[in-house]
């Protein structure tokens, strides 16, 4: 006997130096499930990525992770039912405050950055983020590197396989959208009881460690609440956009569909 669904309703959120163009494929493939998908953008992160690489949007210098959170509310609550939230690195944080916020029936957080408290001592971690967040760059748009890209995204690809990825898919960035998630915006009541949540790590993602995920994870303490993790092997931050993404939503959809 199949189950009835806890939701027909997909919602995607991208996470940093991302638009919605980055979820197109995960769309079709849950689309193609039954499934009614959006992906929504960030403000000012609308638009062709070459476009707005080549048009740097100055309104973007001084955008925080609330003002995102609002923007992704304000979405949200105009849908015909409460959906179920899937969001990657800062996207992932902003689906463990909208699931705080009981925006959502279930959330999914791949490589989800770190919510206020939860930190790691890793090099990579340090080397990747501290480009985006450095203080010294005040609120000037961040518009990453290709090097930058390859070491943070997609450090099992060649450079010419992370051109062409940076050059499909990467927009500039507020700096004070990830500052602003280590401070209060990103707070997160981890004893509050929750809807499910699926947590996802690469193992070889450098810019948010398995372990970092891990420790956001164990985070949770209300025993009522349905928490679950899991690991990919072989996986960068990239996950979303390796070659082998099919697995990791096909797991996704698993874990959903044995929801009630």
């Amino acid at each position: 006997m199949n189950k009835t669904p806890i939701s027909k309703t997909i919602v995607f959120i991208h996470g940093l130096f991302m638009n919605p163009l980055g979820w197109q494929s995960w769309k079709q493939f849950y689309e193609a499930k039954g499934y009614t998908c959006y992906a929504p953008a960030y403000p000012f992160h609308e638009g062709n990525p070459a476009d707005l690489r080549n048009n740097i949007n100055t309104a973007l210098s001084t955008l925080t992770f609330s003002e995102v959170i609002e923007s992704l509310s304000t979405f949200i609550n105009k849908l015909p039912e409460k959906s179920i939230l899937i969001g990657h690195s800062m996207g992932g944080l902003a689906v463990q405050k909208l699931i705080e916020l009981n925006k959502g029936v279930a959330g999914v957080c791949i490589d989800t950055a770190p919510p206020k408290g939860i930190f790691s001592t890793k090099w990579s971690f340090l080397k990747a983020n501290l480009p985006t967040i450095n203080p010294l760059k005040g609120n000037s748009v961040c518009l990453p590197t290709v090097e930058w890209f390859q070491y943070a995204f997609c450090n099992t690809m060649t450079m010419e396989q992370t051109k062409t990825e940076y050059n499909k898919f990467v927009v500039p960035e507020s700096r004070n959208i990830p500052r602003s998630s280590t401070k209060n915006d990103g707070k997160i009541d981890f004893k509050k009881p929750h809807s499910p949540l699926l947590f996802i790590a690469g193992e070889k993602d450098n810019i948010i460690p398995s372990s970092l995920n891990k420790k956001n994870f164990d985070a949770y303490t209300d025993k009522n609440s349905k928490k679950d993790f899991k690991e990919f092997p072989g996986r960068t931050h990239y996950i979303c956009g390796q070659p082998n993404w099919k697995e990791v939503a096909t797991y996704i959809n698993g874990w959903i569909e044995e929801l009630k």
